[in-house]
């Protein structure tokens, strides 16, 4: 046990062989011995004469985090140079105001020229406060830090190079965080880079450089090399076309184009990649990122070690296929060659997979019964998730009918005009329906999605990643390898990729200049989770489904049993299952009441009191904990209400807007509770499962969305959709339209085209 401002918590244990870098960001979380170099531009404020202080704070707080984790944490810092500056800046001044004042006699101070300060001065002054500063930080921890400084010579000289080995392992060993720099007061030119030849050793010219030797004397796991940048990019950064390399490998220097160096600093990114690649081959993995930015700078060498997408991660082994990137814009691109196709060939190619998936049954069963077995050996999946994962024969069916009815009603989705309007003579605008652009659908357990949604976006035109659960792998990969196959009738085999990669949800997340909605199928918990980290992409979907059915006093006793039992018992894992039955207070103690209570019982429903109902009963069942739960198994809380406007203000307060059921055979109250709930689907006299795609006739659904922008309820085709302006004119311009202009608007509503019957 280890203590971290004074809170005391176990360590994680790590342990690894050192000699072969890490092939995956994921495997990160394993580094035991960690290098963090801060660049120039990282310590320094922007004048460049003085500490960054709070980011600095940051960083220590971070390495703290770690050291305290169990881990072996190194520092290689700059800023001394900078501190030095700023102290000697200081006392020039002070010098010169007092000298002014004898001069003169008077005390106000005049312009004054501070001379160039010699850098090898600058370090000599600040290395003792940038120390002072590194200890004082630490001593908020609990951790002791130590200084050491170096010079290429003390790696040259093998007595000395044993000496420093030594003191850092003995440092190490003793919980003790080394912060080491080049001593800059007597560093010597530095030699040339015949090291990065191929010879064994690297030359300490700069950090970047003894970052690199440092990490590879002492066996380092991972090197954290922080600058100014947010990694490598394939052309400068700033320029037009420049992209963030997430992952680069040994060999790919000659496509890269490097610009100039930091702003502050010996080496510029040319000589952090020719260090990063040398500890790589040395066995050390090595992150290069961005440990300036306000919004990330605060987590960024923890989100490293954790595994995140942050920075350039260099690795030896290259993946058999592509990166999520350009997956994603394989997406984009064939969408768009999607979107142009006829409405009858993106038909033809729905059609196609629907048959797929009656021809294949048997291999796509054979698939789904390995995952089955996996999960069941495995033991980390429950019953209602394990019900989802598994296929049959005749959920295979149902897929298929349900796709080719998204075939037959896409006919006129894409390209459909909604308005037009003359605007002037011979000035027409008309507004259209296009696709969203690529979409990224994230399912748990549910293969029977794949197929599902592959369908809605070849309907739509919309490029789509698909990103399953791994429990469903074997599943998924023939489902999408018979989308691809029916795509390949029309040339369009890239618009729906399976994303097979170690992507985080997080990481997929963050690619807000690639994917344009995000769409979660699964848990709550994994729908919020998804909400909580997309940065600037909308999420379409809903993290509840807590779903309520009222009973009114004039409810037929016929109705009332087969409707609830159809919400909560048919499938209680659904999301638009019975969650909450209120009932009104005069059916208490009559036989209706009766017959509920034992319907639920026969079903073997637990049932959870709410407040006012158990304050009725002498002997209640278990008392909610909550009214705003979902169940998701054969559970369902019972609370009293005394009217349809008590019901509705209810499901306002504890509901999610999914799905909110009245039975009752008074039609002026069902109208006031179909107007009143503000809800995504509201019923009358019908279960809640009809809340579904399939069963509304849009053939599928991509999720069922309680957000009110957009799309609401279950999306389908419709919801895939968003539309473009088209103004067709002969030479027009807006001045023709000033008051002493020639034309005058007309904005005239035209007919709309014939919809397709069929």
């Amino acid at each position: 046990i280890r203590r971290w401002s004074n809170i005391p918590f176990l360590t994680v244990p790590l342990s690894r062989a050192h000699g072969k870098s890490f092939a995956h960001r994921s495997e990160l979380k394993h580094a035991k011995r960690i290098v963090v170099k801060l660049g120039s531009a990282v310590v320094t404020r922007g004048d460049e004469c003085g500490l960054a202080l709070g980011r600095l704070a940051s960083i220590v707080e971070q390495v703290s985090m770690l050291q305290n984790q169990g881990r072996e944490m190194m520092i290689v810092t700059s800023g001394a140079v900078a501190f030095g500056k700023q102290r000697l800046r200081h006392e020039i001044l002070l010098s010169q105001s007092v000298r002014q004042a004898l001069h003169s006699g008077q005390s106000q101070l005049k312009d004054m020229a501070i001379p160039v300060l010699e850098a090898r001065a600058c370090a000599a002054a600040g290395q003792s406060g940038l120390m002072a500063l590194y200890e004082a930080m630490f001593t908020q921890y609990s951790i002791c830090a130590a200084q050491i400084l170096v010079t290429n010579l003390d790696f040259h000289d093998e007595q000395k190079r044993r000496n420093l080995n030594g003191t850092l392992h003995e440092l190490l060993r003793m919980n003790i965080v080394p912060i080491i720099n080049t001593n800059d007061a007597v560093v010597p030119p530095p030699e040339p880079n015949s090291d990065l030849q191929g010879v064994n050793v690297i030359s300490v010219k700069d950090n970047d450089s003894l970052a690199a030797r440092l990490a590879v004397e002492m066996k380092t796991d991972l090197l954290i090399v922080l600058s100014d940048v947010e990694g490598l990019f394939d052309s400068p950064p700033g320029s037009d076309d420049a992209k963030l390399i997430d992952i680069f490998y040994p060999g790919d220097q000659q496509s890269v184009t490097f610009g100039t160096k930091s702003r502050v600093g010996m080496g510029g990114m040319e000589a952090k990649v020719k260090a990063a690649l040398w500890a790589l081959q040395g066995g050390t993995s090595v992150v290069i990122a961005n440990g300036t930015h306000p919004k990330i700078s605060g987590h960024v060498i923890t989100d490293i070690v954790e595994g995140k997408k942050v920075g350039t991660f260099f690795s030896e082994v290259k993946p058999a296929g592509p990166t999520v990137e350009q997956q994603a814009e394989m997406a984009r691109a064939g969408g768009r060659t999607l979107a142009a196709l006829q409405p009858e060939q993106r038909a033809e190619i729905i059609y196609r997979l629907a048959d797929l998936l009656t021809d294949q049954r048997e291999e796509i069963l054979l698939a789904n019964k390995k995952d089955l077995e996996e999960a069941e050996n495995k033991g980390r999946l429950a019953l209602p998730l394990l019900k989802r994962l598994s296929l049959s024969t005749s959920k295979l069916n149902s897929l298929a009918i349900g796709l080719r009815q998204i075939a037959a009603s896409s006919q006129d989705s894409v390209g459909r005009v909604l308005r037009r309007t003359r605007i002037a003579k011979a000035l027409h605008l008309e507004q259209v329906t296009v696709p969203i652009g690529v979409l990224l659908v994230i399912f748990e357990s549910r293969p029977d999605c794949l197929p599902q949604v592959s369908a809605l976006a070849i309907a739509s035109g919309n490029g789509l990643l698909l990103k399953g659960g791994k429990e469903a792998a074997h599943s998924n990969q023939i489902l999408h390898h018979l989308t691809q196959e029916a795509l390949s009738i029309h040339g369009v085999k890239d618009a729906v990729q399976l994303v097979n990669t170690r992507e985080e949800v997080e990481d997929l997340c963050r690619l807000d200049k690639l994917i344009d909605l995000i769409i979660p199928r699964g848990s709550s918990q994994l729908v919020r989770n998804i909400q909580k980290a997309a940065k600037g992409i909308p999420v379409m979907g809903h993290s509840e489904g807590i779903c309520h059915v009222y009973v009114d006093t004039d409810a037929s006793v016929e109705k009332v049993t087969r409707i609830i039992r159809d919400s909560k018992c048919e499938y209680p894992a659904a999301c638009n299952a019975l969650e909450t039955l209120l009932i009104h207070r005069d059916l208490l103690r009559t036989p209706l009441f009766d017959q509920i209570i034992d319907m639920l019982r026969v079903e073997q429903v637990k049932i959870h009191a709410g407040p006012k109902f158990a304050s009725y009963l002498t002997f209640s069942p278990s008392e909610v904990k909550s009214l705003r739960t979902e169940y998701g198994d054969l559970e369902c809380c019972i609370e009293v209400v005394d009217s349809v406007q008590e019901a509705i203000e209810h499901i306002h307060k504890y509901g999610s807007s999914h799905t909110d059921v009245i039975i009752t055979e008074n039609e002026e109250t069902a109208e006031f509770f179909l107007q009143h709930v503000d809800s995504a689907c509201v019923f009358w006299n019908a279960s809640t499962r009809f809340s579904d795609g399939y069963r509304f006739g849009l053939g599928a659904e991509v999720g069922i969305s309680t957000s009110r922008i957009h799309a609401r309820g279950p999306v389908g085709i419709e919801g895939l959709l968003t539309t473009k302006w088209l103004l067709r004119g002969e030479n027009h311009v807006v001045s023709d339209f000033s008051e002493h202009g020639t034309m005058k608007y007309l904005h005239e509503s035209l007919p709309l085209p014939q919809r397709n019957a069929n």
